[in-house]
């Protein structure tokens, strides 16, 4: 009888806790209606990749993706070149705001994948071509490249543009090539050898 009672009192918790869940609005004041479409079109294409079943939690991430990014846009918009400084303090006191937000419908991985999806999804293209150039690499060394991009990956979520974002990859791509490097690898080497191996399977 108790452990009827305990589950039914655990229903009742978890009822209340769905009513009293609030659905995430769309920040849109003071955006343009243009760009608020277009946001809402590239925040609904990375909702479309996690396979929601549930169309208001779909609905939810997706206005806090889209939210994101209208912060980014006006974060970027009220610092000039001048003011760098004063921008990546702004940016920084809000960077982990997403992934909080995103825990409350989501799961690790699929935090993951919205992640992936703000940034082109160049960290496991990055990540598998440096594995397919060099396919010698212990597990410690990609284990490092991995590390590398996922840092890269975070600070490209808070470009202000796909320039911005290829930015970071390209510049932790040179660290990590200028680390393998150092640890005796000839990358000209190994890219013609990757180059080949590519040739020959087509």
């Amino acid at each position: 009888m108790k452990r009827i009672l305990g589950i039914l009192v655990g229903l009742v918790i978890l009822v209340s806790l769905d009513a009293g869940a609030q659905n995430v609005a769309l920040k849109t004041e003071g955006q343009d209606s243009a760009y608020v479409e277009t946001i809402k079109g590239r925040a609904q294409k990375i909702v479309d990749g996690l396979d929601l079943t549930d169309a208001q939690k779909a609905e939810n991430v997706r206005n806090i993706i889209a939210n994101r990014y209208f912060l980014l846009n006006d974060i970027h918009a009220k610092y000039d070149k001048s003011q760098q400084d004063a921008r990546d303090a702004e940016l920084y006191k809000h960077h982990f705001e997403l992934a909080s937000a995103l825990a409350l419908y989501l799961t690790e991985e699929q935090i993951d994948a919205v992640k992936d999806g703000m940034t082109f999804g160049r960290l496991k293209r990055d990540y598998q071509a440096t594995q397919d150039m060099i396919p010698t690499l212990s597990e410690y060394e990609k284990k490092q490249v991995l590390i590398w991009l996922r840092e890269a990956r975070e600070y490209a979520m808070d470009a202000a543009d796909s320039k911005g974002k290829h930015f970071w990859f390209d510049k932790y791509r040179g660290r990590t090539n200028n680390w393998l490097s150092a640890r005796g690898y000839d990358l000209k080497k190994e890219r013609d050898a990757w180059m080949k191996r590519v040739k020959s399977d087509k």
